[in-house]
Parts: C-alpha cells; structure tokens; sequence
C-alpha cells in the first residue's frame, strides 16, 4: 500500500481550494492572507533559535518534573513518609496536569504561547527552587509537598499546548516536523541529564540541591527568554488583551462542537489518545518487566540506552517529515508514514519482547520500540497544526487531557493483568491492540487541510494548507 503521495503538477497546497463561486475563493484567500499576516511566521535563522531555545526549555521542564521522583526515597525516610504517602505525593503532580491543558492552550492561541511558556516557566522554576524551604518550614511537610506537586503540575500542564499554538501560529508548515520533533526530544534529554547528574548531586550534596539547581536554571532560561527573544516585552496577560485577540483564537461553543464532529479531528485525538497511554505503560513498567525478567541486569542500562536512542531518532524523523513535504509529498501521506513507523513498526518489537530469552536482545528491543514511538512527534504531534492552526493550543490541550487520564488508566489495567496472568504477554498484547487501534483510525480519517472556522464568513470550509 502507498502510504506517500506527490502533489500534482497543478496542485498548489499553499492556496485555497478553487470553487465555482469566484466571490467566495476572493473572500476564502482574503481571509487566510489575513490570517497568515497576523501570524507573522519566523524566519528561517529565527525559528533555528527558537528551536534551540524551546529545546533547552523543554529539557529543564522534564529536570524540574523528575526531581521528586529522584529524591524522593532520600525525602521519605527524611520526613518519615511511607509507601502510601509517598504515592500521593508523587501522583498529585499528574492531576494538577490535567486541568491546565484546554486552558493554557486557549490563552496562548489568543495571547501568544510565548508569552505563557514565559510566566509559567518563571513559576514552576521559582517553585521547584523553593520546594525544600517548604518541606523544611511546614509543620506538616506531606501537606506542603503535596499542594506544591498538584501546583507544579497546573504550572507546567500549559507548556505543550502553548508550544504547539506558538509553532502553529509562526512556523511555516515544512518546518514543523523538525521543530516538534526536536523539541521533544528535549523530554529524553532532560530525563538523561536530572538521572545522572540530578543522582550525583544527591548523593554529594543531598536532595535539596537537586531542586535548587533545576529550579535556579529554568527560572534563568526563562529570564534569558524575556530578555534576549523577546526583548524585554513585559509577558503580562490581562482580561482585555484576552478580550481584544485576534479574531482567528475566537471560537464559540456551537463552532467548537463542529470542529469535533471532523474526522479528521476525532481522529487526531484519538490517535493521540492511544499514543499517549502506550507510551505511558512502557515508561511505567519497563523497569519493573526487566528487573522481573532479568534479576541480575544492571539498572542504568536498561534505564539510560533507550532514551539515548530516543533523542537521535526523534531528530530523524523531523528531518525525514520536512524533508518528504518539501519535496512535495503530500502533507497527510507524511503525517501517516511517520504515525506508520510510531505505532505499527514499534508495535512489531513490542511484540517480539515476548519470547525474548536474553537480556541484550530484550534492551535492542525496547531501544527500538522507544525510538520509533518518537515518530509521532512529526506525525499526530503536528498532524494538530495542520488541521486548526487558529486553535492548535486548546485542541493539543485537549488531546493532552484526554491522553494522560488514558494512561493512567492503561497503567492500573496493565498492573491488573500483570498480577491475574502472571505473564507480560498481555501487556505487551494490550499495548499492541491499542496502538494497531489508533493507527487504523489515523490512516484511514486523518488529513492535512485546514478544518477551522473562517469566521470572516461565520462558517465552516476547509483550506487546503
């Protein structure tokens, strides 16, 4: 089957589609000229710096996201914690990140998602900085860590979403691959950095330094951003510049209920969905699968070649994807390769997991299976860019919701059917079911035009990007 399709010669994917109504092919590329003004798209040079930015930005989310789950053996027998406590304090992070997902994306469609990035990295940042006065001055430092985990999560729900609004809004649309992608990469990287260094500082200098360095350095990123990206502009988000944004962000209930009646759309949140709890289980029980299946294997292999794997892998499929698109390979075909190699050809080494009997057989495996899962960052990832560009931030939100509260549930499922069959087999089985799920649902509904609202007109019509 081809999944890759050139444009025809008299295709032109940058323009509207051509209607037999002259007048209304005047008032649809009217409007998306205005929409693409407003925009204001980076330069080549200024998007390459952004990209260095928001990579560096996403690695220092992740530092100050694993601190605790770092120390927090170290802090449990500290303040005396046990088991139980210690899973709420490490599970309270995830709900507070669930909550601010729609919202930080509709803010940042309107106001920008710089802007947003900027004011919540500064507080996660001071947070995560102030994070040991609070356990050592509270009387009741479970209560302390806890409220500031639920917080932590609200702070940094927004940075996803209003990374994807920010890219949607200034990245021109064969270059999205290799921005998406290499920010995310930034996620295994940050991973990287915070277990090895994060665990060397905790062993020399003891947990809190752990959370004064990641802290420190991310309120610095963000200080670096202010001053040097964005000029010195003060991000201050107020009612009336909610009030007064452009008219692209402005989408009723009754439009928003159109927008989710797409195929195209269901089927990026669903693709998302089924993306986001695999994921999820592989990250919360391949540690538990190999110290089950391998006794005597060392920790930090199994914990650390993976993600190395990860971080070049992502930065390929980018490539690959702007690569295909400026060739002029259709934009959809694209989005379906990469989303192919995701979840189908991942899903393969999943699978052969089951009868692996050796342990550097099983460690290939798993590298391959967690590298290839990166190809959805130029796939489903940006997929969301291409459909509603005037609402990329509260749809990504959306998905990002949806894909988390999944996950945790994929998670408990996973841990149930470890425990009744005593075999990973079903695990690895449900993880491929679910993938093979939402890749069916993206190959077959997915699509690239634009499926927002033209509100000029105040109706629904597709623009081919």
């Amino acid at each position: 089957m081809a999944i890759l399709q050139k444009h025809g010669k008299n295709s032109c994917p940058d323009l509207p589609s051509i209607k037999e109504n002259p007048a209304e092919n005047i008032g649809q590329a009217g409007s998306q000229k205005k929409w693409a003004e407003s925009s204001q798209t980076w330069t080549r040079p200024v998007a390459r710096l952004w990209t260095v930015v928001l990579l560096l930005g996403t690695c220092l989310l992740y530092c100050a996201r694993v601190a605790m789950p770092i120390c927090a053996v170290s802090m449990a027998e500290r303040f005396s914690w046990s088991k139980r406590e210690t899973g709420m304090v490490l599970g309270s992070f995830f709900w507070g990140y669930c909550f601010t997902q729609v919202l930080g994306g509709y803010v940042s469609d309107r106001v920008g998602g710089e802007k947003v990035m900027l004011l919540s990295a500064a507080a996660w940042g001071a947070m995560t900085a102030f994070t040991p006065i609070l356990a050592h001055f509270c009387s009741q430092p479970i209560v302390s860590m806890t409220v500031s985990r639920f917080l932590m999560g609200l702070l940094q729900g927004v940075h996803y979403p209003s990374l994807a609004s920010l890219c949607s809004q200034k990245v021109v649309e064969s270059e999205r691959g290799f921005l998406m992608s290499t920010v995310g990469s930034g996620s295994y990287l940050g991973t990287l950095v915070i277990g090895g260094l994060g665990s060397l500082m905790l062993d020399l200098y003891g947990w809190e330094s752990v959370f004064y360095i990641s802290g420190l350095l991310s309120v610095l990123w963000a200080y670096c951003m202010w001053k040097y990206l964005l000029k010195g502009e003060g991000p201050i988000i107020t009612l009336e510049s909610l009030g007064s944004a452009g008219t692209q962000s402005k989408l009723s209930k009754r439009n928003w209920l159109r927008l989710f009646r797409q195929p195209s759309v269901c089927a990026v949140i669903i693709t998302h969905l089924c993306t986001a709890s695999t994921f999820f289980t592989l990250l919360s029980w391949l540690p538990t699968y190999f110290k089950d299946t391998f006794p005597d294997a060392k920790g930090w292999v199994f914990n650390v070649i993976p993600w190395f794997v990860a971080i070049p892998s992502s930065l390929f499929s980018g490539c690959l994807s702007d690569h295909l698109i400026s060739q002029g390979f259709d934009t959809a075909s694209v989005r379906k390769l990469m989303q192919f190699f995701s979840m189908g050809v991942s899903s393969v080494f999943t699978l052969l997991l089951c009868g692996t009997t050796t342990f550097p057989t099983a460690v290939a495996f798993v590298s391959a299976t967690m590298g290839l899962t990166t190809f959805s960052h130029s796939g489903v990832s940006v997929n969301v860019q291409d459909l509603a560009p005037s609402c990329a931030g509260a749809l990504f939100g959306v998905m990002n919701t949806c894909g988390a509260f999944t996950g945790v549930i994929m998670v408990y499922l996973s841990g149930y059917l470890i425990e009744a069959s005593g075999s990973w087999a079903s695990v690895f089985g449900l993880i491929t079911v679910v993938n093979l799920l939402g890749l069916a649902t993206f190959l077959s509904f997915a699509e690239a035009r634009r499926v927002d609202i033209d509100l000029a007109k105040g109706r629904y019509h597709n623009i081919h990007i």
